[in-house]
């Protein structure tokens, strides 16, 4: 069955050491792995985040947080150079974590969240984009092969990249970089924006998928949104996705007008038993989905 994992945001950021502990709450609420960022320089002991990790039983992948100063798409030589150094740092950190997997927005060129507007590019831009990210990822995938990572693009919506949104345009990106190291990873949240069916596109992504992000369309708690987890399952069986799977369930407890969604923010109160349920339902939907015809 598929290893399940959580986002470390669920409950810290920055993760530090002081968190460690965490590690043995999130295996005893049925996690098989952990998400992390890739720390920044001097913001965790690798070492010891092994050891913890080992003591406590759980796996471990990296999602990479790239800005516009790391940046492949940029057509600043610095911004594109430094893009290409974070991705082999991130696949040493991995290496020296004990993972096997970076996933993320790996092309750079983030928007809103960088407090950079959309904006229209001519086509000598586009095409120019593609080939940066191209040449940046094959630099970055030699580097990650031989550390033995694998490096997951990921598809963002619209609002959050004007780069690279659907998985065909991952695809595409993959075709042109025809690294064994680079595959791609789907995140249900976005999906839900850019996609016209979510299990017609993990079904076109089919063996390049290497990891998946089970979120709801209002990345509540598994079950608690519109997302049918019944065609989504299928759709992974039907491709034979055995790889991981992590959950990134941000809160939404609070209604009232005017208070911001777009933010992470730490729990208020203890969410376990939320946690430990949404879990179970995904085990049991992607368990099930095997005998349903």
């Amino acid at each position: 069955m598929n290893p399940i994992g959580l986002i470390s945001m669920q409950y810290a950021r920055p993760f530090t050491a002081e968190h460690f502990p965490l590690f043995s709450r999130m295996r005893s609420l049925g996690f098989d792995f952990v998400e992390l960022l890739v720390p920044e320089p001097g913001e965790i002991d690798l070492d010891a985040a092994r050891r913890a990790l080992a003591d406590a039983g759980i796996g471990v992948i990296l999602a990479a947080r790239v800005n516009l100063q790391r940046n492949l798409a940029s057509d600043e030589a610095a911004a594109h150079q430094a893009g290409i150094d974070y991705l082999r740092y991130a696949a040493d950190c991995a290496a020296a974590l004990g993972a096997e997997i970076v996933g993320g927005p790996l092309t750079g060129n983030p928007l809103v969240f960088a407090g950079r507007a959309p904006a229209p590019v001519q086509e000598s831009e586009r095409l120019a984009r593609k080939e940066r990210c191209v040449t940046g990822l094959r630099q970055a995938g030699d580097h990650a092969a031989a550390a033995g990572i694998k490096l997951a693009v990921e598809p963002l919506n619209r609002f959050e990249s004007d780069v690279l949104c659907t998985a065909q345009q991952a695809i595409e990106l993959l075709d042109a970089v025809e690294h064994p190291a680079i595959g791609l990873m789907l995140d249900t949240f976005h999906m839900h924006m850019e996609e016209a069916s979510i299990p017609e596109a993990i079904r076109l992504a089919g063996p390049r998928t290497i990891h998946f992000q089970a979120n709801e369309n209002h990345r509540g708690f598994l079950g608690t949104g519109s997302t049918d987890w019944v065609e989504v399952c299928r759709a992974l069986h039907d491709v034979g996705y055995e790889g991981p799977i992590s959950l990134e369930p941000f809160r939404r407890n609070d209604d009232r007008f005017g208070v911001p969604f777009a933010q992470w923010r730490p729990p208020h109160e203890d969410e376990s038993e939320r946690l430990a349920a949404s879990t179970s339902f995904l085990k049991s939907h992607l368990n099930l989905t095997r005998y349903r015809r």
